[in-house]
């Protein structure tokens, strides 16, 4: 078994030849039409002018694999590797899991024996996953984000950032003083934040344990102690969900954004929950298009009251000149 100074060696000679030759690569010049647009080929096995199409190298060495596959399933059959890393998982993904399934490597089914022996293996697997209450807390932690961000309908890449920011709060000893679940929604709101998901604390809220208030301090706290920067919210991003969901047209849409724009540059935005402002815009709009919603019905999906949507849409046919 080699260890692991003189993979890392390894590692570390592989990506110099790769840089080497993309650096040979960027020198040379194509001998027919004598361009410097030279590209290496996505196998990795050819340098081609990009300009006429001339092969330059052909003997370069393929690092793919020696197997061919023509879709998905043939590719995770004939694939030897695992999962790759994650950091929503306490352990990254890197320790072994024992299956459920109570079967052999040939589907047969395990002896009453077997199975008795395979629970005991499947508790302690189980155990030592976790070396001390630091990881198990981590692994709760992370466990919660993903809960919530199932229910948000999240992507994966904000529950990766999630767990990244997790992580840093953790390393800078910010959780000290204050719960887990709270400190897991903070960043779970501060990641969609980050991605551009339009998510209001109202709805992040709604699917944690933690009220809003706590929500809302522990936020401002992890994203000042981790220097965490965040663009004010566009109310132009909440448009499209709260228009799906009241069923608008495209029209209705394209008339709110256009609203948003107008009235943002007279500076009506400024101090004013974005959620409020996209539904008051919304509701504008579906009355100039014919598309009539109550006050009511907007609020609801907007998670703000009635008063609000009166106030910000009186504003804001003030400030379009429409009476």
């Amino acid at each position: 078994m080699e260890r692991p100074s003189r993979q890392r060696e390894r590692v570390e000679s592989e990506e110099k030849e790769d840089e080497q030759a993309d650096e040979q690569a960027e020198q040379q010049q194509c001998p027919e039409c004598e361009s410097s647009a030279l590209v290496t080929s996505a196998d990795g096995g050819e340098i081609v002018c990009e300009d006429c199409g001339l092969i330059i190298d052909e003997g370069n060495i393929d690092r793919g694999p020696e197997w061919r596959a023509f879709n998905h399933s043939e590719r995770q059959e004939k694939s030897r590797v695992g999962a790759p890393t994650t950091q929503t998982m306490h352990d990254k993904g890197l320790t072994t899991q024992i299956d459920w399934k109570d079967k052999d490597a040939y589907g047969r089914s395990l002896s009453s024996e077997k199975r008795s022996q395979m629970h005991r293996l499947r508790k302690w697997q189980e155990r030592i996953r976790t070396k001390d209450a630091g990881e198990r807390n981590l692994q709760f932690a992370l466990s919660e984000i993903d809960r919530m961000a199932s229910a948000l309908g999240v992507p994966r890449s904000v529950r990766e950032v999630a767990s990244v920011i997790y992580r840093r709060a953790l390393d800078e000893d910010l959780i000290r003083g204050r719960s887990i679940e709270g400190v897991a929604t903070a960043c779970l709101y501060a990641a969609c934040r980050q991605e551009d998901i339009p998510r209001s604390l109202e709805e992040v809220s709604e699917v944690s344990r933690v009220e809003q208030k706590e929500i809302g301090r522990t936020y401002r706290y992890v994203a000042q102690e981790l220097s965490l920067k965040m663009e004010p919210v566009d109310p132009k991003q909440y448009v499209p969900r709260f228009v799906s969901e009241l069923e608008l047209s495209e029209e209705v849409q394209a008339k709110a954004n256009e609203i948003i724009d107008v009235t943002a540059e007279k500076g009506l935005l400024s101090g004013k929950s974005p959620t409020g402002y996209a539904a008051a815009a919304i509701y504008a709009a579906s009355l100039l298009c014919n598309e009539k919603k109550t006050q009511r019905e907007v609020a609801d999906v907007a998670q703000v009251t009635e008063v609000t949507i009166r106030n910000r849409y009186q504003e804001q046919i003030e400030a379009m000149g429409i009476h």
